[in-house]
């Protein structure tokens, strides 16, 4: 979603930080409450859930499959290399692996949490070291790239970690998802209220699942993320995934022009506002933009209720992807919601001065930042 003069697309008033404050505290919901806002976020989320699993799948295969591959050059057909479907991908009749590598590197880059500090650890480069000296045992580009290059290899164990992770991640998400469509085609969830709950129960549910990586390599298994480590589903990749491609993002070079000398883009990374709540929802669908690519991945999997909701608005067909992108940072803004409400320091209902001051401080923390983002969505 690329950045532009806000001036230019706002849709409507932009909360406050003590408005967002408020809310949070209140246990409100940040997207307000309409039947249309159910169906978009419901079934975007029904969308992103089915192309979620096809990620988590291709990220994890990569990870475990293509594990220090030299030249990867099939790591997107998850092993079924045939040539009905190398055509397809040659043709683009396929879901774009390309945003989740996107996304994993976003997490790679500005590498917040706990995982990331396990990653500059000395347990971790000693076990970088005991698989690159096997792995470089059996093959000679690598053995010859590791003395010229020290730290080519540890930075690919990195990157496959976070690959790995990422693709842990959105195995629970994309499950949370559809089943959060069931769940309101059972008439269980028929509210945003009730959508966010459904959110933040699966999230706290999933907290405390250990996040854990291994590689086989020739018939010896070699731990890159060990449970001695102690990661976690919530605090050492949900958080970070949040931080990373929820608010920093990427500035999209070639889309919008910025002139970093004039600190258009910030030297300070925790300050970047490129992320899913703050982009402008405009897919240009020009080649390598990486939110076209998810929209289209979206838009193959739309249920034909959202599709018809589509229709009957705006352009029509003729700009259905951009719809797709407004209902998706809507459905984020539901994630994001359902993850400060999971990760209140205290109860929302506790009156222990000492407690609600700790509330209030975490709301406040959150709703500076949000009140920056695309809230005129909302």
């Amino acid at each position: 979603m690329p950045v532009i003069s806000a001036d230019l697309v706002r849709r409507g008033p932009m909360a406050t930080a003590s408005e967002l404050q408020e809310q949070l505290l209140g246990g409100q919901t940040l997207l307000s409450e309409s039947r249309e806002h159910l169906i978009e976020v419901v079934d975007v989320l029904a969308s992103y859930g089915e192309v979620l699993d096809a990620y988590s799948i291709n990220l994890i295969y990569q990870a475990e499959r293509q594990f220090l591959v030299p030249f990867p050059l099939f790591k997107y057909l998850d092993g079924d290399v045939n040539p009905a479907k190398i055509w397809r991908h040659l043709w683009h009749d396929r879901i774009n692996f390309e945003y989740a590598e996107y996304c994993m590197k976003a997490m790679l880059w500005h590498g917040t949490g706990g995982m990331d500090a396990y990653l500059d650890s000395e347990a971790f480069a000693e076990s970088c070291r005991a698989i690159i000296r096997r792995k470089t045992k059996r093959d000679p580009l690598l053995a010859l790239l590791n003395p010229l290059f020290r730290n080519f290899l540890p930075e690919l164990i990195r990157t496959a970690a976070t690959t790995h992770a990422l693709g842990q991640f959105w195995r629970v998400m994309s499950d949370l998802f559809v089943a959060l469509a069931q769940a309101e085609a059972d008439g269980r969830v028929d509210s945003i209220e009730k959508v966010v709950e459904f959110i933040k129960d699966g999230l706290v549910t999933a907290a405390a699942q250990p996040i854990t990586y291994a590689v086989e390599i020739d018939g010896e298994k070699f731990w890159v993320l060990t449970p001695e480590a102690g990661l976690t589903f919530l605090g050492d990749v949900a958080v970070p995934y949040v931080e990373a491609v929820f608010l920093r993002g990427l500035p999209f070079l070639g889309t919008v022009s910025f002139n970093a000398q004039a600190q258009q883009i910030s030297p300070d990374q925790g300050k970047f506002a490129y992320g899913a709540l703050f982009a402008d929802p405009l897919p240009t669908m020009g080649s390598g933009i990486p939110p076209s690519l998810l929209m289209q991945d979206m838009f193959r999997h739309l249920p034909e209720r959202l599709h018809q909701l589509y229709r009957q608005k705006g352009r029509g067909e003729g700009d259905v992807r951009v719809k797709i992108c407004m209902s998706f940072q809507k459905s984020m803004f539901c994630v994001t919601n359902a993850a400060i409400r999971g990760t209140f320091p205290h109860s929302l209902a506790s009156s222990d001065p000492a407690e609600t001051a700790a509330n209030s401080a975490y709301a406040a923390s959150w709703a500076s930042r949000l009140s920056l983002a695309r809230t005129d969505c909302l």
